[in-house]
Parts: C-alpha cells; sequence; structure tokens
C-alpha cells in the first residue's frame, strides 16, 4: 500500500466525462489466463438475501440515480468511475478522430510505417462504466484500453482502490481477480470512502525491452525536458544567492566596522 501525503484528491478541477461505457466481461473481452501477484483474501460469500439486502441499502444512499440491479441468477450490475492518473504517454491508433477522452497532445515520435501515435491521456481524467459483480480488476483494465484504442499492454497498469484516512490518501493495488463492483458495494456510494485509480504498474525494476522504440523516445524527450528546467531551477537558485551576498558585501563596504 503506497501513501500519499496530501489531503486533496483533486476531484474539484477534473474535467469528467460524463459518457457511460456499458460492456459485459463475458461477452465483450476474452478471458486469459494471468500471473496473478496479489491475491485477494478469501472472504466469506454473502448470500443472495444479504446482497439484496446491502443493495438495498446502497440505492437508498444513491443521489446520482447510478443504482445498482440485481439479476435472477444472483448477480448485480451498477456502475464504478475509474478515475485514470497516467504519467506516461500511451500509444493509439492513428485515427482521424481519437478518442475523446485522449488530450490533443501527440508526442512528436511516431513509428515509421506503423499507424500509432503516443498520446499523453489527460490527468485525472474519469470514466464511468458499467459492470456486472462477475466483471474483474483484469476485465476493467483491459475494457478500458479497448474503449480508448490504447495498445499498450495491459499488464503495463494496475487498478488501485483510493480511501481518505486520518487526513491521508491511501492507494492499494488491487489484485487482478478481484471485484471492484463488490468492493463499491461493500463501501457504499460515497468517493471519499473508496475510488478507483487507473496507474501504471509499478513493479520494481522497469522492463524496457517492453517498450515500443517510439514509447522510449518519448521518455527521452520528457527526461530532456525535465532535465533542463531542473538546471534552469538551480541557476535561478543560485543567482539569487550570488545577488544576496554582492547587496551584502555592498552593505559591507559602505559601512565597515
Amino acid at each position: 500500500m503506497t501513501v500519499s501525503g496530501s489531503m486533496s484528491s483533486g476531484y474539484c478541477s477534473l474535467e469528467e466525462d460524463i459518457e457511460d461505457y456499458f460492456f459485459t466481461a463475458r461477452e465483450n473481452l476474452s478471458r486469459k489466463t494471468v500471473k496473478v501477484q496479489d491475491e485477494p483474501k478469501q472472504e466469506k460469500k454473502p448470500s443472495i438475501q444479504e446482497l439484496r439486502q446491502r443493495i438495498e441499502t446502497f440505492n437508498s444512499m444513491v443521489q446520482n440515480g447510478l443504482i445498482m440491479k440485481m439479476t435472477e441468477d444472483g448477480t448485480y450490475t451498477g456502475f464504478i468511475k475509474v478515475h485514470l492518473k497516467l504519467q506516461r504517454p500511451v500509444t493509439v491508433t492513428d485515427t482521424h478522430e481519437p478518442p475523446s477522452i485522449i488530450t490533443m497532445k501527440p508526442m512528436s515520435s511516431r513509428s515509421s510505417g506503423d499507424k500509432n501515435t503516443s498520446f499523453y491521456l489527460p490527468l485525472d481524467a474519469v470514466k464511468q462504466l458499467h459492470i456486472s459483480s462477475m466483471t474483474t480488476t483484469s476485465e476493467v483494465i483491459r475494457g478500458l484500453l479497448q474503449k480508448f484504442q490504447v495498445l499498450d499492454d495491459p499488464l503495463k497498469f494496475a487498478l488501485f482502490k483510493q480511501m481518505q484516512k486520518d487526513g491521508q490518501v491511501l492507494f492499494q493495488k488491487l489484485a487482478l481477480t478481484e471485484h471492484p463492483l463488490y468492493l463499491r458495494l461493500i463501501a457504499g456510494p460515497e468517493t471519499e470512502k473508496l475510488s478507483f485509480v487507473l496507474k501504471e504498474n509499478e513493479t520494481g525494476e522497469v522492463q524496457w525491452e517492453a517498450f515500443t522504440v517510439p514509447e522510449l523516445q518519448n521518455f527521452l524527450l520528457i527526461l530532456d525536458k525535465e532535465e533542463k528546467e531542473k538546471v534552469q531551477q538551480v541557476q535561478k537558485k543560485y543567482a539569487a544567492f550570488r545577488e544576496h551576498l554582492q547587496d551584502a558585501l555592498t552593505v559591507a563596504t559602505k559601512n565597515p566596522l
């Protein structure tokens, strides 16, 4: 679990995309076996009656109309919101009309012969998903990438649950087999208690061979820009310090002891 010292989550500055994205994991997403590093703790499975009571309680607290609905087979559907907090550019299909959530800030490098372009997704953008209780974390990630035509490997990304406690914002990575809608049901509709965040999957050492040439070139551009900005900050700092020293010397020369 990682901890951010910031009290505010910055939601007031979000440009929320309110378009609803409906997908049924079993119909639209192909399942595949993946290695899961963080298996969720086994909890006692609630009965259908317990789930129905929880859903009724949840719906009574909802103020935006985004209620949950139980089906005859005991599963249920509902909404979650995913906040995108991606620091790196993503590779998308180069079309005449890019997905609406992607900012028009294309990186200058483009792989020759490939109709792909690297873009920055807007920081703290929000996407609302309609999913079922059977939808897993892995399927939510892959569904988002498919929706916005992102070509990057889904394993480069991770879904986190964000909570606030004692004035701190806490992030915990979700296992790929967890069910986000169940977590939403247990926590209730208040986003301060629980919200979902899509971030880069930081697994320790960066596997550079997993990135394409345009992505690596983009990273070099970003590092070069950050280096120049840092140099300017240091130069400005020491220029101000030099000016203070010169002022002090001038005063000392005019008023010797």
